[in-house]
């Protein structure tokens, strides 16, 4: 559970990633440890960071889809569609996850 302190510092930071300012590396250092230990967290951070990257979006479905924050969990996923194997990739899977 975060101190009212931790949450403010953490609000306040992930307020100016969102608007593309200045975030030192201490504050993402910051960020990223209570990220790794909370969901809620993780969440913001991420929504955060969708705010950043698609700052210019004023079309009324990017506005729903980001006010439902579906964006994708890792912007630099490694999986490459056109290139990559789904059934490779997903290759050190439990046997019930692999194709057949």
């Amino acid at each position: 559970m975060l101190s009212t302190s931790s949450r403010l510092r953490i609000q306040e930071i992930l307020s100016r990633l969102a608007k593309g300012d200045l975030v030192n590396l201490q504050e993402r250092i910051y960020l990223n440890k209570y990220a790794s230990r909370d969901q809620n967290v993780a969440l913001w951070l991420r929504k955060a960071s969708n705010l950043q990257r698609n700052k210019s979006s004023s079309n009324s479905i990017d506005k729903l889809l980001e006010g439902l924050n579906l964006c994708e969990s890792d912007p630099n996923s490694t999986y490459n569609p056109d290139h990559d194997d789904l059934g490779e990739w997903f290759s050190g899977a439990p046997s019930w996850i692999r194709r057949s």
